[in-house]
């Protein structure tokens, strides 16, 4: 069998498992072939719950007022955001209700979503799926980029919507450091020579799990040599090295490594009371937001690594038992809009990246992105492009965290 035709076989059938979760629901079969007037008219007068990562007053107040205020006076939409600290938390309540056979009267209407989770979802059937050309602003979105239409190595075939971009860096206190660590090998080192000034959240938490994966990356020898499908003889190759490193460093952590902050919340709290000197986001931008609330010192300084950080796409999903799906739609349309983008990345709104292409939007949303000011103390994110590493395939990860969870979590 030539490459070519695999591929074409492993489209197909993932086209098929796509047409399968959109035609699970109903209501879903309900928007096929309507229009756009149609779908916004279905959904007035209802409500979408979306849960979501909640560990941010800044996103949480973004999502409730202003994306709930367009939802309510331009469609007549209650939107109800429903906090959660752990995305499986919501994945886990639409797998329970596909197995009690609730398939049309779900509680989930939408997640923010990437990785792993999306990949449970799509291989499940939890996912509604094909309608993505049916959202007007569809059309700013850049499908033909591998960043967009691949996340953690899984197609998204049209099962998810992107939402923002992001990038792993770190932060420090230039008052107190001059010189912080510029690589995960300096780091390791740094961390020995400074006992108690560092920490990391514990895997499966998201920030920390990040962070871990640098190590697995360093320990590799280079992202280049994990890409591919998952390798078990690799796998336990790099991380025996990986949890060598981690468990050498842990006796020179924050308490001497016997605890982990619970949250990227707690390790900026721990920095925040100079408890530790090091902080990390995968929203660089969080960095001016703490600047300019009094959470962090404003000489904190954000920075990038010379052997690259992570990045990846986020996106969001609607569970294929939705019964609010228009609804959803509706707010996944007005997520993409250029000024909802816009006023997600201004930097005293939240910062984050744009999943749009700007090119694509309207002369007035281009100027206005164009003139947006970056905090000064906010690593640029063209900086941070430059060394950008990608995300392994979810397979990978999974190891990697379980693997973290047993060898080093448990030490």
């Amino acid at each position: 069998m030539t490459k070519l035709f695999k591929a074409a076989f492993l489209l197909t059938t993932m086209s098929i498992a796509s047409v399968d979760a959109f035609a699970d629901s109903s209501d879903g079969e309900a928007l096929i072939g309507k229009s756009w007037e149609e779908i916004t008219s279905m959904a007035k007068g209802g409500e979408v719950n979306w849960f979501m990562w909640g560990g941010s007053d800044t996103i949480n107040q973004y999502v409730t007022e202003y994306v709930g205020g367009i939802l309510k006076n331009e469609y007549d939409i209650e939107l109800n955001r429903v906090g959660i600290s752990d995305t499986a938390e919501a994945v886990n309540i639409v797998l329970s209700e596909k197995e009690a056979g609730v398939v049309d009267k779900g509680s989930v209407d939408m997640i923010w979503v990437n990785g792993e989770n999306f990949r449970t979802m799509k291989q499940g059937g939890l996912a509604y799926c094909g309608y993505t050309d049916t959202l007007p602003n569809n059309k700013l979105v850049n499908w033909d980029n591998p960043a967009i239409a691949i996340d953690f190595g899984v197609p998204v075939d049209g099962c998810e919507v992107p939402w923002s971009k992001v990038q792993f860096s770190f932060a420090h206190n230039a008052a107190t450091i001059e010189n912080p660590p510029r690589s995960i090998g300096e780091l390791i080192e740094w961390v020995k020579e400074n006992p108690g000034q560092f920490s990391y959240p514990a895997p499966p938490d998201f920030n920390g799990a990040v962070f871990v994966r640098h190590v697995f990356y360093h320990a590799a020898g280079g992202v280049e040599q994990l890409f591919g499908d998952f390798d078990q003889e690799k796998f336990d190759e790099v991380a025996t090295k990986t949890w060598k490193i981690l468990l050498d460093m842990k006796p020179y952590l924050w308490r001497e490594g016997q605890t982990y902050p619970a949250s990227i919340s707690a390790l900026d709290q721990l920095y925040a009371n100079s408890e530790v000197a090091l902080t990390f986001n995968y929203e660089p931008a969080d960095v001016g937001i703490k600047i300019e609330n009094g959470t962090f010192p404003p000489t904190t300084q954000g920075y990038g690594l010379t052997d690259g950080t992570i990045g990846n796409t986020n996106y969001t999903v609607i569970p294929f038992n939705s019964p609010n799906k228009a609804a959803a739609l509706v707010l996944q349309n007005v997520l993409l809009s250029g000024e909802v983008q816009l006023q997600k990345a201004m930097p005293d709104v939240w910062g984050a990246a744009p999943a749009i292409e700007i090119s694509r939007t309207s002369e007035e949303v281009r100027k206005k992105f164009a003139a947006i000011e970056r905090h000064p103390n906010v690593v640029p994110a063209e900086d941070l492009a430059k060394f950008a590493l990608p995300e392994l395939q979810v397979s990978w990860i999974s190891a990697i965290e379980k693997g973290w969870i047993e060898n080093v979590g448990s030490k």
